[in-house]
């Protein structure tokens, strides 16, 4: 065994040596060529200018001398590299350029060179070429400088203000803050130019820039610490809290977010966008740093890190960087700047190839305007000035030590798509076998069973369920646009605990007869309800009594009992006045004849004869009146004496309070929590049932005298149970019936979307129905209290009726009227002579006493 081990690392060594032993060769023979004629070949001196401090710069030094290397060993080139140290001082950079054409006599700048640096330059040497390697190429349309001989290894900035904007647009977030540094390649003019494309990208999709804000370099700064954090200060004063970070070098970026982290500017609320020349870093950041920085999204030139030509390079920089800066060994993996770095030197050395001796700067730059090859970096062609192939970016999010990818952008496809090529938002997360199985958890004691019900078969030792609630769980799973692996695990416990489960990570869901809660809020997220809910009250029922003793008053209405008492008098009251005055009709003479009369005609009993034949035209259409009347009295009266009367053996919850009288519930759910802390019951008086088979045997006993269930389960019992109970009071709105999942779980928004197509396609409601019509069970109770005929229907054989009858004691008072005109002249002498033969007789017979009485008086004596 061990010899055989022994053998199988063996291999790696012996193939790693014969591979070094061949490069070495190689190289040697590479040497010796070369040796052969280094006399013939010309030096051409490049010139380099960038920040040696800086991590960039760092990167660039390291690739730039890697790629002299390779160039001299496959080609035997020589070229001659001088470096200038910038130290980030824009004055200084152009002064190390100059010097490096006047002293080394140059044939070509590159570096971290910009626009305005160049333009400086090209004031003493026109035409002179430069290769810029900063992080974004500025569009030559922002800047009076136009030059053909200024190349940029990099896509114009536009693209990353478009990308910027697309992630501003995804999250709708309507204003943002800018921010730059002033002289990281822009000057007063330039920072406001990149501003001005922030903002028309930002148009496109519905935002605007609401503040802007340029920091000063830390080259430029005594106290940089301080400085950044009055900066800062201001910003947080203002409302807005999307920052968007356009162009900062590397280092302020560091020094930025140590001091947002500090002044709380990192905590909730707060957006922060970092532009390529951070994001492009973060590799090289220390977990530490990345702390600062968490929550920050990033836009971050992408670039195909599989080809075996970068993992070759990637090793060999890591190598070079180690021993040429040690404490940063750890963090040595090249970034874009470094790859564009090597392949602009390759560039330089294929425009030089290309050309013949005693060359100008100007043959130079048009070689360069011709140079079209694959580097490392992507596909190297300038087009007017700047690279021609349009950049990917990856869109990044900085959680813990490091960052994670989110989707990728580019102009030529859109605004964001997504890895695997997807442009809408993915769902995020797959289950794909059966280790990955969701734990749902169902209640085992379940009061409804018709719900919930989980059965053990111990003979198979398996156990199942099944009801209403897992039914439409199942065919929710199967709209879902993915299959779910799930297995459903009964909890032995109340709903609350089994919801807790869900927060505690025991369950990656629950599902069953649930009610939704804000309390619960605390601990899971909601499905859309799958049923409405609310609180009701179920109680016994007894006869209404005094509604069988009068049960004949509720065939009319009372409007209708009075408008019919009325109308009926009153036609049998015309009918006899027509009668007494024409008729002479001596049968229906006085108030009893009137009164009998009126009765005996409802019947059709009436044995006194008409004489009149007006009286005859008014009682017809009233006794044709009556026989419809009649007819509607006897058949709605028969229909609400099919059915008993009954009436809730307690009304509302205040007459339980009054009563001090026990109800009962589902021992496992909220309501017990309900109707202590909602509806003022007592602890003592709330009796916990479990089945709902227990309800009858407790109502029976007395033991409950109301029991109070959600809306679903009290039509189940009402359809199961139907004679005997009610619903009783108002219903408690509660809010509904759902699945719950763990907080932010991405599965419950697929599961709500998939509820809401179930219950508008009308299956929700079939299953529904199926289920309350299992129950063999019809109820003869008439909860109700039916309905009362008014005089509606009946108002146009009033209006007939009635005109007829106005009509004709019309024409009755005319004529007894005229009668009395007729006789009234021979009637009032004859009354004014008996009243004047009376008068005077009382006059006479009055005068006749008071003589008597004076002449008596007279004769008697006075008496002394």
């Amino acid at each position: 065994m061990s010899c055989v081990l022994s053998f199988f690392l063996f291999i790696p060594v012996f193939v790693l040596a014969v591979a070094e032993s061949k490069a070495k060769a190689n190289v040697d023979r590479g040497i010796k060529s070369c040796e052969a004629i280094e006399e013939e070949l010309s030096v051409a001196r490049i010139g380099g200018v960038i920040n040696l401090k800086s991590r960039m710069g760092k990167e660039q030094k390291i690739a730039m001398e890697m790629a002299l290397e390779d160039i001299s060993g496959s080609t035997c080139a020589k070229l001659d590299l001088h470096l200038k140290d910038s130290q980030a001082n824009p004055a200084r950079a152009a002064a190390s350029a100059i010097d490096l054409i006047r002293s080394k006599q140059v044939e070509v700048l590159v570096g971290t060179l910009t626009l305005q640096e160049a333009a400086l330059v090209s004031e003493t040497y026109s035409k002179f070429p430069f290769v810029s390697l900063t992080s974004a190429a500025i569009s030559l349309e922002l800047n009076p400088f136009q030059s053909t001989t200024f190349f940029q290894m990099a896509n114009d900035v536009v693209f990353q203000t478009q990308c910027i904007a697309a992630i501003v647009g995804y999250f709708q977030w309507r204003k943002v803050t800018a921010i730059h540094e002033h002289n990281n390649g822009f000057s007063s003019s330039m920072g406001s130019g990149i501003i001005t494309l922030l903002s028309d990208s930002l148009r496109s999709v519905n935002s605007e820039i609401e503040n802007h804000k340029a920091f000063p370099s830390l080259s430029s700064l005594s106290n940089p610490q301080t400085a950044i954090e009055e900066e800062l200060k201001l910003l947080k004063s203002k409302s807005n809290r999307v920052f968007i970070v356009l162009q900062f070098s590397y280092e302020s970026a560091l020094l930025l977010f140590k001091k947002a982290k500090q002044m709380g500017m990192m905590e909730k609320g707060y957006v922060w966008i970092i532009s390529d020349e951070i994001a492009s870093l973060l590799d090289s950041t220390d977990a530490a740093v990345k702390l600062n920085m968490q929550g920050v999204l990033g836009i971050k030139t992408s670039f195909e890190d599989s080809r075996k030509a970068f993992g070759h390079f990637r090793n060999r920089f890591r190598r070079f960087y180690g021993s040429k800066y040690p404490e940063e060994e750890e963090h040595s993996s090249p970034s874009i700047f470094a790859l564009r770095a090597y392949d602009a030197i390759c560039a330089i050395s294929q425009a030089l190839r290309n050309l013949q001796e005693n060359f100008t700067p100007k043959d130079l730059s048009e070689t360069l305007l011709s140079i079209n090859f694959r580097g490392l970096s992507g596909k190297i062609r300038f087009k007017n000035g700047t690279l021609s192939q349009s950049p990917t970016f990856q869109i990044i999010n900085v959680v813990g030590k490091s960052y994670r990818e989110v989707a990728f952008w580019s102009a030529a496809n859109g605004p964001i798509y997504w890895p695997g090529g997807q442009q809408t938002v993915p769902e995020g997360w797959i289950l794909s076998d059966e280790e990955n199985q969701l734990r749902i958890g169902v209640p085992a004691k379940a009061a409804f069973n018709n719900f919930v019900k989980v059965s053990h078969n111990e003979e198979r030792n398996t156990t199942s369920t099944s009801g209403f609630s897992i039914d439409v769980f199942k065919a929710v799973v199967e709209l879902l646009p993915y299959q779910l692996n799930y297995v459903l695990v009964p909890f032995n416990g109340s709903y609350d605990d089994m919801i807790k489960q869900v927060y505690y990570k025991g369950f990656d869901a629950a599902i069953g007869d649930i009610g939704i809660f804000a309390d619960r809020y605390r601990y899971v997220d909601y499905s859309q309800p799958y049923l409405n809910s609310g609180l009701e009250m179920v109680v016994t029922v007894k006869p209404d009594k005094v509604k069988e003793t009068w049960m004949f008053m509720k065939a009319f209405t009372k409007n209708m009992w009075l408008q019919m008492l009325f109308m009926h008098f009153a036609i049998c009251s015309i009918v006899w006045f027509i009668e007494n005055l024409h008729g002479k009709n001596h049968e229906l003479k006085g108030l009893g004849a009137m009164l009998w009369f009126s009765i005996t005609i409802l019947f059709f009993a009436q044995r006194e004869p008409l004489k009149c034949n007006l009286a005859r035209l008014v009682l017809a259409p009233w006794l044709f009146v009556i026989l419809v009347v009649s007819a509607s009295f006897t058949a709605n009266l028969t229909s609400m004496l099919t059915v008993s009367q009954f009436k809730p053996s307690v009304p509302d919850i205040e007459t339980l309070q009054r009563m001090n009288a026990r109800v009962g519930c589902n021992g496992n759910s909220f309501i017990i929590r309900y109707l202590v802390n909602v509806l003022n019951f007592k602890q003592e008086n709330i009796k916990r049932i479990f089945t709902m088979d227990d309800y009858p045997e407790a109502f029976a006993k007395g033991d409950i005298a109301a029991a109070f269930f959600i809306a679903p389960h009290a039509k189940v019992f009402l359809a199961k149970f139907c004679k005997g109970y009610m619903i009783a009071g108002p219903l408690y709105n509660l809010g509904g019936l759902a699945f719950t999942f763990p907080k932010g779980s991405p599965l419950a928004i697929d599961i709500s979307e998939s509820i809401l197509e179930l219950t508008e396609s009308g299956e929700v409601g079939k299953m529904e129905k199926a289920l309350l019509s299992s129950f063999n069970c019809s109820s003869s109770l008439n909860l109700g209290s039916g309905i009362s005929i008014g005089p509606e229907p009946f108002s146009g054989l009033f209006r007939i009726s009635g005109c007829i009858s106005a009509m004709a004691f019309l024409v009755t008072s005319v004529r007894l009227a005229t009668t009395y005109v007729d006789s009234w002249s021979w009637s009032c002498i004859y009354n004014l002579v008996l009243i004047i033969r009376g008068f005077w007789r009382w006059v006479y017979l009055n005068s006749r006493v008071k003589c008597i009485n004076l002449i008596a008086q007279r004769e008697t004596p006075i008496s002394k």
